[in-house]
């Protein structure tokens, strides 16, 4: 790729983070469906023939958004670890929890969730975002190796996750991260002995 090439890629890209930033404020503001295209273009300083340039609509704008920021997740998710880690509840840390920090670095997007008029998708897209994780990234060992539905315990230990998560951001993130990882470390540890890795490390676009 040339450094014409490049710099056109950076700009374009500059622009969409832009749109999608103003679109994040624009619903805190007023809601997704009171939103225009107009709105959007306004708030990011930009005319109507650039937002046509890179989306049909606000829809497709919001869609890319939310897949944007919930690969974001997912990828955080896997960052610590390596392909078939075999890792102990009782040396998980702050650094084992980067989705955390993902979440909370990318707080005005994940507000959103606060909202009854928010981004299409986010309020079953961010706690299924979560199991698809479990289900796909970990094979969890339960506590003296107990017996148990791993389908249901997946499911139960998700959205109880997502739950601590959403009560996080209701509460303005209230609490510090170091905080609340340890308090989730603390809860992890009451059910779950240990868990294997088994995301795929070999994604080039893990950030």
């Amino acid at each position: 790729m040339n450094d014409e090439l490049i710099v056109t890629s950076q700009h374009r890209n500059r622009t969409k983070e832009h749109l999608k930033t103003a679109l994040i404020q624009l619903i805190k503001k007023k809601g997704f469906h009171a939103v225009s295209v107009k709105d959007i273009v306004d708030q990011a300083g930009y005319n109507r023939s650039t937002f046509y340039l890179h989306y049909q609509d606000k829809y497709v704008l919001a869609e890319e958004l939310l897949i944007m920021k919930l690969e974001g997740l997912r990828k955080a998710t896997g960052k610590p670890y390596w392909h078939g880690q075999k890792v102990l509840t009782n040396k998980l840390n702050a650094e084992s929890f980067q989705i955390v920090d993902y979440i909370y670095e990318h707080r005005d997007f994940f507000e959103l969730i606060q909202y009854d008029d928010t981004l299409p998708g986010l309020h079953t897209g961010f706690p299924q975002t979560i199991l698809n994780i479990y289900e796909e990234q970990f094979v969890f060992e339960t506590i003296n190796n107990s017996p148990v539905n791993m389908e249901y315990f997946k499911y139960y230990t998700a959205y109880g996750f997502f739950g601590l998560l959403n009560n996080w951001i209701l509460s303005g993130f209230r609490e510090s991260r170091e905080a609340f990882i340890h308090n989730v470390i603390e809860l992890t540890k009451t059910h779950i002995h240990s868990f294997h890795y088994v995301g795929d490390k070999l994604d080039p676009d893990t950030e």
